[in-house]
C-alpha cells in the first residue's frame, strides 16, 4: 500500500475572451463544484463525474492510503489572474508538506490553462510541485482539450487524458489514472515518453468522439495500447482560441522502451494526419438553421446548438443571435439556454411569477453581439440549485444563483447569473420545461450537449452566431502560436 498525495487545479482558458478567472471564481461552485479541501474531498467527489472522483475510488480498491489537499476548477473564461494561480500553488505546496510522508502524487489537471504570466499554467504548476517531492511518481489526469505541452511531459510520469467528447468518462480517466500509477509504484521504474505535436488546429465541433473521424482516431489508440511494450497512449486534440507557442493536437505514448513508446506516437499521429480533412465540421447561420427546423414536420425536438457562445469555451453565454432568430421566424414551442444575465434574473424574481417586464436581454458581456429588448413574462423562478441527470454533469450540483424562465411569445429562454453551459436536461427540466416536448432546442453549448440530447432530437443543427468563442480557427488573430502550424484542417499557415 502506498500513501498518495492529491490536488486539482482546473482552468481552459481562451485567450480572446473578454472575463478573466479571479480567485473568486475558483471558490464558488457553479457547474461543477467550487474550492474543496481536505477530507471533504473524499466525501464529495467519488460520486460524480469528474477525474479526482475516479481516483478516489479505484485507489481504494487498490489498497492505497489517500492525503487529499485541495481542488478548485472555474467556469473556462479568458486568462487565470496571476493572484488566484499563486493562491492556489501555494495552498498546494502548503499541502504537500503538511501531507508528509507520502510515496507519489496525483494531479487532476485540465491542459489548457493560461495565466496572466505563465503561458504553459500546467506545465509551471507541475513543475513547482515536482520541485517539492523531487524524484517521486508525479501522474496527471488531462482534459481532452488539452494544449500538451514538452514541459507538461517532461516533468510528469504519465498523462493520461479523457477518451470522450462530450467527457462522460472524466470519473472513469481518474480510475485509469490510478490504475497507471499502482503500476508505476509496483514496478518501481520510470516509462519511457514520446511526443508528437501535430501541424494543425482542430475546430472544437470536429472533436466529437461520438462520430468520425475522431471515434475511430480512439479506437485505433486503444489498439495501439495493446502492441507489445506500450504502457497508456493519450491523445489530446487541443483547445485551440488559446494563443501560446504549443496550442494545438498533441499525441504522448509511454512504454517499456523508447522504441515502443516512439512508435506507438508516430502510429497514431500518422493516423490522425491521413484524416485531417475529415475535421472540418460546417455551421448554419442562426436564420438559416432555423427555417431548416421549421421545414420539418418531425415531431421530436430540433436542437440548434448555439457553438460560439459556450461558457464551456469560454465564451459569455450572452448573446442572443439565435433568440432573435427563433422570435423573427414566430418559432412556438422554442427554448433557449443558458442565458446569463444577473440584472435580468434580479428583476424577475423582484417582480414575480407570472409579472411582465421590459428587459434588454443579454449583450452586456460580449461586445459583439446587442441586447435583445422586448417584453417578457416570468414564467418560472428558480434559486439555481439542482441536481444535475445526464452523463456529462451526472451527480454534480448546479449553483447558478437566482435564475429565471421567461418567456416572448412562443420562445422561451432560462436566464441565469451564473455561467453553465446547457449540458443537462435537468437546466430545463427543473424549472418546468420539459425538453422532448420542445420544437426547437437552442443549446449554449459546443458538443457536450450531445451526451443528454442526442436521443431526444430528430436533428442537430450547429449554428454560428456571434460569440466569444469562435470556432474557426482561421479567423483569430493569433500571435503566439508556433510558425507553421495550419489554422485549421488544411488551412492557412500560421506565422507566428
Amino acid at each position: 500500500m502506498a500513501r498518495i498525495a492529491h490536488a486539482g487545479f482546473l482552468h481552459e482558458t481562451n485567450t480572446f475572451a473578454p472575463i478573466k478567472a479571479g480567485w473568486e471564481d475558483f471558490v464558488r461552485a457553479e457547474g461543477f463544484p467550487g474550492l474543496t479541501q481536505g477530507q471533504e474531498i473524499l466525501k464529495l467527489f467519488p460520486p460524480i463525474n469528474i477525474g479526482t472522483g475516479g481516483f478516489i475510488q479505484e485507489a481504494r480498491v487498490l489498497g492505497h492510503d489517500l492525503a487529499p489537499i485541495a481542488w478548485s476548477a472555474a467556469v473556462p473564461s479568458s486568462y487565470v489572474t496571476e493572484a488566484a494561480f499563486e493562491r492556489m500553488a501555494a495552498l498546494t505546496l502548503a499541502g504537500l508538506a503538511a501531507a508528509e510522508p507520502f510515496d507519489a502524487v496525483y494531479l487532476d489537471l485540465h491542459g489548457a490553462m493560461v495565466t496572466e504570466h505563465l503561458e504553459d499554467g500546467e506545465g509551471a504548476f507541475i513543475a513547482r510541485v515536482r520541485a517539492a517531492i523531487g524524484e517521486r511518481p508525479l501522474v496527471v489526469s488531462l482534459d481532452l482539450h488539452s494544449n500538451t505541452t514538452e514541459a507538461m511531459v517532461d516533468l510528469s510520469d504519465g498523462l493520461i487524458a479523457y477518451r470522450t467528447y462530450p467527457h462522460v468518462d472524466m470519473a472513469e480517466t481518474g480510475r485509469r489514472t490510478a490504475r497507471y500509477l499502482d503500476r508505476l509504484l509496483r514496478q518501481g521504474r520510470r516509462p519511457a515518453k514520446a511526443r508528437r505535436a501535430l501541424p494543425f488546429l482542430m475546430p472544437l465541433t470536429g472533436m466529437c468522439t461520438m462520430v468520425e473521424p475522431m471515434a475511430g482516431v480512439y479506437r485505433r489508440l486503444e489498439e495501439l495500447e495493446r502492441e507489445p511494450g506500450v504502457l497508456h497512449v493519450s491523445f489530446t486534440p487541443g483547445f485551440p482560441p488559446a494563443d501560446i507557442r504549443d496550442c494545438g493536437p498533441a499525441v504522448v505514448a509511454y512504454g517499456d522502451s523508447q522504441a515502443a513508446a516512439g512508435r506507438a506516437a508516430e502510429a497514431l499521429a500518422a493516423h490522425i494526419l491521413e484524416r485531417e480533412a475529415a475535421f472540418e465540421v460546417p455551421l448554419l447561420p442562426p436564420g438559416q438553421a432555423v427555417a431548416k427546423a421549421l421545414r420539418s414536420n418531425a415531431l421530436k425536438p430540433f436542437v440548434l446548438a448555439d457553438v460560439q457562445d459556450n461558457s464551456g469555451a469560454g465564451a459569455t453565454s450572452d448573446t442572443t443571435g439565435l433568440l432573435r432568430a427563433l422570435v423573427a421566424a414566430g418559432v412556438d414551442r422554442a427554448v433557449v439556454g443558458i442565458l446569463t444575465d444577473a440584472e435580468a434574473a434580479r428583476r424577475a424574481h423582484a417582480a414575480g411569477q407570472g409579472a411582465e417586464l421590459e428587459l434588454s436581454l443579454g449583450g452586456k458581456l460580449f461586445a459583439g453581439d446587442p441586447p435583445f429588448r422586448g417584453r417578457f413574462r416570468v414564467a418560472a423562478l428558480s434559486d439555481g440549485q439542482f441536481l444535475c441527470t445526464g452523463p456529462f454533469y451526472g451527480g454534480n450540483r448546479a449553483s447558478l444563483g437566482p435564475t429565471a424562465l421567461l418567456t416572448h411569445g412562443g420562445v422561451s429562454v432560462v436566464v441565469s447569473g451564473g455561467r453553465m453551459q446547457a449540458a443537462d436536461q435537468a437546466i430545463f427540466r427543473h424549472l418546468g420545461v420539459e425538453p422532448s416536448a420542445q420544437r426547437i432546442l437552442g443549446l449554449k453549448s459546443s458538443v457536450h450537449f450531445r451526451a443528454d440530447f442526442t436521443d431526444l432530437a430528430e436533428e442537430i443543427l450547429l449554428v454560428e452566431a456571434p460569440g466569444a468563442f469562435v470556432d474557426r480557427p482561421a479567423l483569430l488573430p493569433y500571435r503566439n502560436l508556433r510558425p507553421g502550424v495550419r489554422l485549421g484542417p488544411n488551412g492557412p499557415m500560421s506565422r507566428g
